[in-house]
C-alpha cells in the first residue's frame, strides 16, 4: 500500500479556516463543503482540528464534530479541547475514529493513558508540535503556545509510555509557509519510535510528501496544501489524483 496523505481541516467557531504558525484564523467557507468535495476525491483519510476549541475559546462541540463527520466517507481523526476520557468515546461514538492529544501528555498523563485503555491505543494520536523560536527544537502545547519542557523526541516518547498508537510531527513554524516539511525532527521521532509518524507542517509540493517519507514518516499531511490555489492563496479544495499519487511512489525511496 502507498504512503497515506492527509488533508487538514482546521476549524474556528464553526468554520473553516488555516493557520499560519498556528496564528491566525481567517473565514474560508463551510467544513461541510470542504469534506464532501474531498469525498468525490476519494482521499485516503481525514484530519479535523478545531482550534477554538485547543485554544480555550469554544468547548468541544461533540454535535458539531459529529455533524462534520457524518458527511465523511474516509476515516477521519479529531484534535482539539478534549479533556475527558468520556469526551474522547462520545466523539468515538459519533463517528471518529482517532482523538488526537497534545497539551494531556505534558500536563495530564493520566488522561491519555485512561483513552487508550478505553478506546485502544489504534484510536489515539499525539501530536507533537514543534518550534525552535528559541534556538532549539522543543515540543509544544496549548495550541502551540505553551513550551512542554520537552524535546520533540522527549515528547514523542512520553507519548508512547503512555498509549497512543500514532504521532502526528507537525512543524509550528513551518505551518502555513509550503517551505517544505521539517525533516530533521520527522526524522528524529521515527527514528526512535515504533509507531506510524505523520509529517505536517510546510508542505508545498507533492515531492514534500515524497521527502517526508523517505525521512522515515508513515504519512503525510497538509492543510494549505489542499485548501489553497496560486500564490495569490485563492481558496479551492484540491488533491493529487490518482495518476499523481502513483507517479509520486512509482520509483523506489530513500
Amino acid at each position: 500500500m502507498r504512503p497515506r496523505i492527509i488533508p487538514v481541516l482546521q476549524l474556528h467557531k464553526g468554520w473553516l479556516t488555516k493557520s499560519r504558525r498556528f496564528r491566525g484564523n481567517p473565514y474560508l467557507g463551510d467544513p461541510v463543503n470542504a469534506v464532501r468535495i474531498f469525498n468525490e476525491l476519494e482521499v485516503d483519510e481525514l484530519v479535523l482540528c478545531d482550534i477554538s476549541a485547543s485554544r480555550g475559546e469554544t468547548p468541544l462541540d461533540v454535535g458539531l464534530i459529529g455533524s462534520i463527520a457524518s458527511e465523511a466517507f474516509m476515516p477521519v481523526a479529531y484534535g482539539g479541547g478534549i479533556s475527558t476520557a468520556r469526551e474522547a468515546t462520545l466523539l468515538v461514538r459519533a463517528g471518529i475514529e482517532k482523538v488526537i492529544l497534545n497539551t494531556a501528555i505534558a500536563r495530564a498523563p493520566g488522561l491519555v493513558t485512561q483513552i487508550a485503555s478505553e478506546l485502544g491505543s489504534q484510536s489515539v494520536v499525539a501530536s507533537v508540535d514543534v518550534s525552535a523560536a528559541t534556538g532549539k527544537p522543543r515540543a509544544y502545547v496549548a495550541n502551540g503556545h505553551i513550551d512542554s519542557g520537552l524535546s520533540p523526541v522527549e515528547f514523542a516518547e512520553q507519548a508512547v509510555r503512555l498509549g497512543v498508537g500514532e504521532l502526528i510531527v507537525s512543524s509550528i513554524d513551518r505551518d502555513g509557509s509550503g517551505a517544505g516539511y521539517d525533516l530533521e525532527t520527522v526524522a528524529s521521532v521515527a527514528g526512535v519510535v515504533d509507531l506510524p509518524v505523520v509529517a505536517h507542517g510546510g508542505a508545498g509540493s507533492l515531492e514534500d510528501f515524497r521527502s517526508a517519507v523517505e525521512h522515515g514518516a508513515a504519512a503525510a499531511s497538509a492543510g494549505s496544501q489542499f485548501v489553497f490555489f496560486g500564490r495569490h492563496k485563492a481558496v479551492l479544495i484540491t488533491y493529487p489524483s490518482e495518476s499523481q499519487l502513483d507517479g509520486l511512489w512509482s520509483r523506489p525511496t530513500v
